[in-house]
């Protein structure tokens, strides 16, 4: 498998999971994802289980965010026919109680892996970019 065929794999699953979080689909990610996936994010501890990904961090961060936009163009990929990592950093916009926005970038790592020929994410974490302060 080539680099191109890894970044065509990641590219069409982070395009599918773009439109998702912006659109706040819950049921359409759900397909993007496995059954048995562990994750951990920036509001969620390690969880097992789509339902509970769901439940703990999708639900807890989507509808308050907008804009939601993956770097493609700073995606990296290492894999093969078997398991493809993506490391790719994103941008969105949080809304502050007060009705106040504020940019919320951040970076996230996922592993696909092809299942009944389709590839989903048997792992993902996603998590706010560190802050420049020392």
């Amino acid at each position: 498998m080539t680099d191109q065929d890894l970044s065509t794999i990641a590219r069409e699953f982070l395009q599918q999971m773009q439109s998702c979080v912006r659109l706040v689909d819950f049921r359409s990610a759900r397909s993007l994802f496995a059954d048995d996936v562990v994750a951990f994010g920036t509001y969620a501890a390690v969880v097992s289980g789509r339902e509970h990904l769901e439940q703990q961090q999708w639900r807890q961060i989507w509808p308050a965010i907008r804009d939601f936009t993956f770097r493609l163009d700073e995606l990296r990929c290492r894999g093969n026919d078997q398991a493809v990592c993506v490391i790719v950093p994103w941008d969105s916009v949080g809304t502050s109680a007060d009705g106040s926005t504020f940019s919320r970038p951040g970076r996230a790592t996922l592993l696909l892996e092809p299942r009944d020929g389709r590839w989903v994410a048997t792992h993902s974490h996603f998590s706010l970019a560190p802050s420049d302060a020392t």
